[in-house]
């Protein structure tokens, strides 16, 4: 494969066929008004981290193997004493991911992990924040074939948030529709399942 010259599959198919399909359906004057993926940040919450440091480690290692980016560390950002909670402990790891590599994380998510996950009914079109970003949670990390189960400490659980330039979160749906992300048809909830909530 020519590095130079790849482009990711999901980043052709904007520029081929999504950029046409949002202005017909939306009546953009301006191309640059047209929605476009901006960011991935996938976040892991290692709760447990507070009595086994350890915890974080393999959580990055995780979290780095998911991705193909190396993890930040989050930190606790006030002490809370009935979770034996201290100020600046390490409590969880995340990765933003943008440009090509964010194109080729949300390719595996919705075509090989999500396909993977246990009952799955399709995605809750209920999860947008009102600004055109999108959130959904995975119970489990082995739903990513780069994670050896054989291998796995713990069955840790992630937050995915998927943030767009869409101004509404009708735009934004339809432009995450148009990457084949199973949202239901007529978006309503009592057929759809919710993949799962962040944390361990």
């Amino acid at each position: 494969m020519d590095e130079k010259n790849y482009i990711p599959r999901l980043k052709k198919l904007y520029r081929e066929k999504l950029r046409q399909q949002m202005t017909s359906a939306f009546g953009y004057a301006n191309p640059m008004e047209i929605p476009r993926l901006d960011k991935i940040v996938v976040n892991m919450g290692v709760g447990s981290a507070v009595s086994d440091s350890k915890k974080i480690g393999a959580a990055c290692d995780d979290l780095a193997a998911i991705t193909g980016q190396k993890p930040q560390i989050t930190k606790a950002k006030q002490s809370i004493a009935n979770f034996k909670l201290r100020e600046g402990i390490s409590i969880g790891a995340k990765v933003t991911l943008r440009r090509d590599r964010m194109y080729e994380f949300l390719d595996r998510l919705v075509n090989v992990a999500l396909p993977r996950v246990r009952d799955f009914r399709g995605l809750s079109a209920k999860s947008f924040d009102g600004n055109g970003n999108y959130s959904m949670g995975l119970k489990e990390q082995i739903v990513f074939p780069e994670i050896d189960y054989d291998r796995v400490d713990t069955i840790r659980g992630m937050n995915v948030v998927i943030c767009t330039t869409a101004n509404t979160d009708n735009e934004a749906r339809e432009l995450l529709r148009g990457f084949n992300l199973p949202f239901p048809k007529n978006d309503k909830q009592k057929n759809a399942s919710d993949v799962g909530t962040n944390g361990e």
